[in-house]
């Protein structure tokens, strides 16, 4: 065996020279491993082998770039240097592949004259999930390989094709049996030379790439199906455009060209930083300073949940889904009918649904109107109505009811999860867990961290909300926690701007402009209207009385802020612009233009304010934190990072410069953070908070 460096080696089987990879975890394309590469192929070239096979030691082939690395300066071979290495090898080069070949890992197999893999291994190109496009040939080789409609969907996507699939699009030249991969790999290499098989560069196989030309429709339908998906973002449409340039370019080398140029335009710009941020962002949300990452954990085994509403209902399903036995509790029998029927229907409408996976997951779950049948419970979440003295009595009773050690959880989007606590005579098991809804669908989980909260509760709940598939942030004790806190914000600032002349589409048009979903009203409309509005008590004192009173209470009515043809789709209603416009009259002011500058500033600059004053009291742990909450709880568009990266992205002087301009002109709801000074004045960025 010779040692290449700290991370490869070589060694030789007969006539097949074997090159392998150990950079744990996941042999990442480091300096230290590109020049080992690149010097264990010189190297295998030279001897008096036949063939060379290319291993990788660990749990997975090469699973991509270090994006550490990404920004700065290079170091040691280039990725090119080893592919070029690879592909002009007097030699058949052989990959062999298990657990994941991703983006760069992928780029390298390409470059080998054949590839064999595990069927349990896995191949994509996801580069598009960090703003980016394949940086090293894979736009060009992939669609040679798997065709133009194949090579666009994947690199669009990100997906990462099972290996029976890859064999089937001619990614893969052969599976052979798990757990002898190496064995199957050199009895294939062996194999190539005694039958003289060719050496094959995919970046010389135009077959594929001819069936496509002078066929520009496949772009344009591409892009048509996929309008709404892409929408805002720029890395999917430089991916297109690589994969049209590997079509309609006069040699592979130009296709390259157009690869890198649009590559650096990507890795330069905002969006792709944005996203890169996001990358490490969900991974740092998980790691809590003072509950360490060895922190024992207590077993959920079976969950209860109180309520068998559209939360509840949403929130059993998350356990079911992973195989644990959940008992749901209502006060009468329609209601906990109507719920597990609801909790049916949403199985059977889930895309690729089996009647006999609805059955099972079905079959986990309990009806009871007892709450005494939550004994045996590990874990009970409450998802009743949003009141206190309701959530005490609930967690009264539970106190009674629980076992010894068993977590009692609030799903409350807003009150206070120690009031609640102080219900129990162990405030020590109580936890906030507020599920987004639709709960089993939102990835996002607020697990909020009461002041008597145990370590072992915190630990099992980040755990568990892994477990069950979501991405959980902790946060402190206060009014809307972390994401309705700064929502309410926003809310304000979009109620005040409608009554200084803005209309209701305007303001939602700018927000959808900036990335979001869909904006405040038509949100509202979306929902209804009437949530919270009670006809009795209603006496025309908000835009939103007058309209639920004219029946106008949103989507389900046909008319809310908008009006709605028989499809829902939305227009500006003249009733709704003429109501608004009475509301102004009657208060004394004349209707302002309000420029979209203005809408969008004042929309979310407060929210970054807030965000401040959250992370100064403690409530939250560092500002990428409250990104995740946001990208993932409120559709706020990953290619810009978050409110407080965002904050970055303009720069915090110019926050805070403008808040105190709104402050002067329109009052103290503006009055700026202490934190956001203290910042500025010390030339910092958010991100530099707590460090």
């Amino acid at each position: 065996m010779t040692e290449i460096n700290s991370v490869t080696t070589l060694t030789q089987d007969g006539d097949v020279a074997i090159v392998t990879l150990n950079s744990p975890p996941v042999n990442a394309l480091s300096a230290n491993v590109r020049d080992g590469l690149y010097e264990g192929f010189k190297q295998a070239i030279a001897s008096d082998a036949k063939a060379i096979v290319l291993i990788c030691e660990g749990r997975t082939f090469i699973a991509g770039a270090d994006i550490t690395e990404f920004g700065g300066a290079m170091k040691g071979a280039s990725l090119p240097d080893v592919q070029g290495m690879m592909e002009n090898s007097p030699k058949p080069v052989v990959a062999a592949i298990h657990g994941t070949a991703l983006g760069g890992g992928l780029e390298v197999a390409l470059c080998a004259h054949y590839r064999v893999a595990v069927p349990s291994a896995r191949l994509g190109l996801p580069e598009v999930n960090l703003g980016l496009l394949p940086g090293a040939g894979g736009t060009q080789r992939l669609p040679r390989i798997a065709g133009v409609e194949k090579a666009l969907e994947m690199m669009t996507s990100g997906r990462h094709a099972p290996a029976k699939e890859a064999l089937e699009m001619g990614l893969v030249d052969e599976l052979v049996e798990e757990g002898k991969l190496k064995d199957g790999a050199v009895a294939f290499a062996r194999k190539l030379v005694a039958e003289g098989r060719p050496l094959v560069k995919v970046r010389d196989n135009n077959a594929k790439l001819e069936a496509a030309k002078g066929k520009p429709e496949i772009f344009a339908d591409f892009r048509k199906a996929n309008a709404r998906k892409f929408r805002g973002f720029l890395a999917p449409e430089y991916n297109i455009q690589c994969v049209e340039a590997a079509v309609n370019s006069a040699s592979f080398d130009e296709g390259l060209a157009v690869e890198r140029k649009l590559f650096m335009e990507l890795m330069m710009g905002s969006q792709s930083a944005a996203q890169r941020y996001y990358f490490f962002a969900e991974r740092q949300a998980q790691k809590i300073p003072d509950v360490p990452d060895d922190t024992a954990t207590r077993p959920i085994r079976k969950v209860g949940v109180l309520g068998a509403g559209t939360m509840g209902g949403g929130i059993a399903m998350n356990f079911a889904n992973v195989g644990i036995p959940v008992t749901i509790v209502e006060l009468k029998q329609d209601a906990l009918d109507r719920g597990l029927s609801t909790i049916r229907k949403n199985y059977e409408r889930s895309r690729g649904a089996k009647p006999e996976q609805t059955e099972q997951r079905m079959s986990l779950l309990t009806g009871s109107l007892d709450r005494a049948d939550l004994a045996d419970c590990d874990l009970i979440i409450e998802a009743v109505f949003e009141r206190m003295d309701i959530k005490k009595e609930v967690f009264a009773s539970l106190d009674k009811i629980a076992k010894p050690g068993a977590i009692l959880a609030t799903n409350t989007s807003y009150l206070n999860v120690d009031e609640i606590a102080s219900a129990t005579s162990r405030p020590e098991d109580v936890i906030g867990l507020h599920f987004f809804s639709p709960a089993n669908v939102m990835k996002l989980l607020e697990v909020i961290r009461g002041e008597k909260t145990a370590k072992d509760v915190i630990a099992t709940s980040m755990k568990l909300a892994k477990q069950i598939g979501k991405i959980a942030v902790l946060a402190g004790v206060c009014p809307g926690f972390i994401g309705n806190r700064m929502l309410s914000q926003r809310q304000r600032e979009a109620q005040k701007l409608v009554m200084e002349g803005a209309m209701p589409w305007d303001i939602d048009r700018v927000l959808y402009d900036f990335g979001f979903p869909m904006g405040p009203f038509a949100m509202s409309d979306l929902a209804g209207l009437d949530i919270g509005w009670v006809k009795e008590n209603s006496k025309g004192e908000t835009i939103r009385d007058v309209l639920c009173e004219m029946d106008r209470r949103g989507q389900k009515t046909g008319a809310g802020y908008y009006d709605y043809d028989e499809n829902r789709n939305a227009k500006p209603s003249p009733v709704t612009e003429k109501i608004i416009n009475d509301f102004i009259v009657k208060s004394g002011r004349n209707p302002r233009k309000v420029s979209d500058e203005e809408i969008l500033e004042r929309c979310v600059y407060p929210m970054i304010n807030e965000g401040l004053k959250i992370l100064e009291e403690g409530k939250a742990i560092r500002p990428s934190d409250i990104d995740v909450v946001w990208v993932n709880g409120y559709g706020w568009p990953v290619y810009r990072g978050g409110p407080m990266f965002y904050g970055d992205q303009v720069g915090a002087d110019k926050v805070l410069a403008k808040m105190k301009e709104f402050q002067g002109a329109m009052g103290d709801d503006f009055k700026p953070a202490a934190t956001l000074e203290k910042l500025v004045a010390d030339g910092k960025k958010i991100a530099d908070f707590g460090r």
